[in-house]
């Protein structure tokens, strides 16, 4: 015969144990956080915004705040910003360019191997100098467009996902 533990002979729950408690039940919380259609549609809206800042390791920290404030489900947005790095290296110069042209800047000519290059060897202060106004260049522009993709992402993706949600329902 199978020994029973001292809950089970009380007829009270077990209480959870430290890593149940401190571990699982948090990472299970956050599986399930903001899996109804609407807030997925939403969440891969915003999440492809924050996953296109054109500043190179801050996506990660836009998207863990973002998400936790917003009370969004956190491995859709990390997994999306995996896979949205190439995308994102390949529109900073798309947000530079469109910047300069909103703030009616001239064109600094630069590869991102070049930025890249001297952010590698020079001081931080060095690089700022030589890329200080792209950078506020391509902010600007990451601003005024993450709305925009936000809304485009998020309503276009809704309808898809209710369709989905409501098959697995049935």
């Amino acid at each position: 015969m199978a020994e029973r533990s001292a809950a089970d002979l009380s007829g009270s729950p077990a209480r959870p144990g430290f890593w149940q408690r401190r571990f699982v039940q948090p990472v299970l919380a956050q599986l399930r956080q903001g899996v109804a259609p609407d807030r997925v549609a939403l969440t891969l809206g915003v999440g492809t915004a924050c996953s296109l800042l054109p500043f190179f390791g801050f996506t990660t920290l836009l998207n863990l705040g973002v998400g936790v404030a917003l009370k969004m489900n956190q491995p859709i947005l990390h997994t999306l910003n995996q896979l949205l790095g190439p995308v994102q290296i390949g529109l900073i110069l798309v947000y530079v360019r469109t910047g300069e042209v909103l703030w009616g800047g001239a064109a600094h000519p630069f590869t991102l191997g070049e930025m890249f290059a001297v952010f590698r060897d020079a001081s931080f202060a060095d690089f700022l100098t030589r890329f200080g106004w792209a950078g506020i260049h391509a902010l600007t522009a990451w601003l005024i467009t993450s709305p925009c993709l936000i809304l485009v992402i998020t309503f276009g993706t809704r309808p898809l996902l209710r369709r989905f949600a409501a098959r697995r329902t049935v």
